[in-house]
């Protein structure tokens, strides 16, 4: 994994390094494109899986998620203890992170759709997702306009820094993703045999 410093860095020195990113930019494309289509197939595209999980009816987004941060994580932080990519941390924002979810879940419920599944709605013929995907773009742009201001004041509200939870809970990191790796699959073991979808 490229550090985007030292990315910037070599693309002052040597403008011809885009020639090199060719093959990541591809291979983001196809990940993306892979991402995008195992969302279609597990509906997540669909307004009324969504609706049903923000209802609690349905529980088919809850367990996508579920098993991509096991996966994620243990794909994550076994390849980072065997120094094949970089661990890139945003710091935490408690300010940020609350509003910055509180307007995630209006958006959810008021669309019906996150930003991926709208993507996803959207390429599989769901024009109501084209709405969600304006909105998507011009709070982007907004995001952008104000970000002058955030810094001086919501993103200073409860910034901890670079951490993570088993640094917060003074665990060891190995332990910790095999604990809550753990504890998030037999949750997706109840979720599976209790839950009619």
């Amino acid at each position: 994994m490229i550090d985007p410093g030292k990315a910037v860095k070599k693309w002052g020195k040597n403008p011809a390094l885009h020639v090199d990113a060719a093959p990541e930019l591809i291979a983001g494309a196809l990940f993306g494109l892979a991402f995008g289509f195992l969302l279609q197939k597990g509906g997540v595209g669909k307004f009324h899986v969504l609706i049903g999980q923000l209802l609690l009816q349905d529980f088919t987004v809850a367990k996508i998620m579920l098993t991509a941060i096991v996966v994620g994580m243990i794909g994550v932080f076994t390849l980072h203890h065997f120094a094949k990519v970089n661990l890139h941390i945003k710091p935490t924002r408690i300010g940020s992170n609350i509003i910055g979810g509180l307007l995630f879940g209006a958006g959810f419920a008021l669309m019906g759709y996150c930003p991926g599944t709208a993507a996803v709605a959207l390429g599989q013929g769901s024009w109501d997702a084209l709405f969600g995907m304006a909105g998507l773009i011009a709070g982007s742009w907004m995001f952008a306009e104000l970000s002058g201001w955030t810094k001086r004041t919501i993103e200073n509200w409860g910034d901890l820094g670079k951490v993570l939870l088993p640094d917060l809970l003074h665990v060891p990191r190995g332990v910790f993703v095999v604990g809550f790796a753990t504890a998030l699959t037999a949750l997706l073991v109840l979720l599976e045999r209790f839950t009619t979808r």
